[in-house]
């Protein structure tokens, strides 16, 4: 990634901006383009790690006679450690706002609360400048409000929907307020939307019913549940920056440029948006009420578009969650704690 005109002059709005990969090659550029943080997740340490093998296997070493989670959870450690020195000079510079990079809990632990919240406070241990990534499952949101409430700062992912967005955000807040009052240093708090994986899920649930959704109104339906969520959350006074995640292109980034979010950017993403010309900021852009109208026609954005369109217990169970939260174990995980360090 080359000098990047468009992440430059978002870094100087109220948008900051996170680099989407594991990939040590792209930090410096992404820090020279306005990266204020990385968000790691299974699937891109493992990419990563297959990518560069000579590279990291002197920083996993210690996974050497570990096998299953515990040789996954080392390797993640030990590259994860390394993508953190780069980015603790933000951290310290900005007192603790931002220079995080992400460290997810076991997916297959999306059920168990006392588990991610064990293994949370372990990924947060090793560096002062670790976010811990939980899953907007019900056990999920538990686990986000306890670590939370330990001075730990954590990002609500897996997350696809106004009401997850939202659970995650009030649960941090519940977790900032115990932190406080027990006299703890609290952390920061970030509540991703996926909008690409919802768009793309969407599709496929449009494809299944034989609906005429259009395509161009699909594209809009995980901005318009960021925006819906990211209105509710300040009119709430939630401390939580939304992150939009998952983009499949420049206009998921051009349609929120200027929001007070922390953007999640894949190295495809920057491509894109380096060859965007205009400069606008769009905060207050509204997704017009006709393609709302459209998309309130399938039943999965209806869930997904409206405050209490899901509840809680039904998050885990939520057609692109299991998707999502399968993919991270399967082809993420796994493959990690297969890895030959030789």
């Amino acid at each position: 990634m080359a000098m990047n005109k468009y992440l430059k002059w978002l870094s100087e709005t109220n948008t900051y901006w996170w680099n989407d990969d594991a990939d040590m090659d792209t930090m410096d550029i992404a820090i020279d383009n306005g990266s204020t943080g990385v968000t790691t997740n299974p699937l891109l340490v493992k990419k990563s790690l297959y990518a560069h093998p000579d590279y990291w296997r002197p920083n996993i070493a210690g996974a050497k006679d570990l096998t299953g989670d515990a040789k996954a959870e080392e390797i993640i450690r030990g590259i994860t450690v390394q993508i953190a020195k780069k980015y603790q000079p933000i951290y310290e510079k900005s007192g603790g706002v931002q220079g995080y990079v992400c460290a997810q809990v076991n997916p297959k632990k999306q059920g168990d609360t006392a588990e991610m919240i064990e293994i949370g406070l372990r990924l947060a241990a090793w560096a002062p400048n670790i976010a811990v990534k939980v899953p907007a499952t019900a056990a999920g949101i538990r686990a986000i409000e306890e670590l939370q409430a330990q001075g730990l700062t954590t990002v609500g992912t897996v997350s696809f929907t106004v009401s997850q967005a939202l659970a995650i955000a009030a649960a941090q807040q519940r977790g900032l307020t115990r932190c406080r009052k027990a006299g703890i240093k609290s952390g920061k708090a970030f509540s991703v939307i996926m909008v690409g994986r919802l768009d793309d899920y969407l599709r496929d649930v449009v494809h299944d019913m034989g609906s005429s959704v259009p395509e161009e109104h699909i594209i809009c339906a995980g901005t318009a549940c960021i925006k819906r969520a990211y209105k509710i959350a300040r009119e709430a006074g939630y401390e939580t920056k939304l992150m939009p995640a998952g983009m499949r292109g420049a206009y998921h980034a051009t349609d929120l440029a200027g929001s007070d979010m922390s953007f999640s950017l894949s190295a495809g993403i920057h491509v894109m948006l380096g060859k965007v010309e205009e400069l606008v900021e769009m905060e207050d852009y509204e997704i017009p009420a006709e393609i709302i109208e459209s998309l309130m026609s399938i039943p999965e954005f209806k869930r997904a578009y409206e405050p209490n369109g899901l509840p809680v217990s039904e998050f885990i169970t939520y057609g692109v969650t299991q998707r999502t939260l399968s993919q991270f174990v399967e082809a993420g995980w796994t493959p990690i704690s297969e890895f030959e360090i030789g």
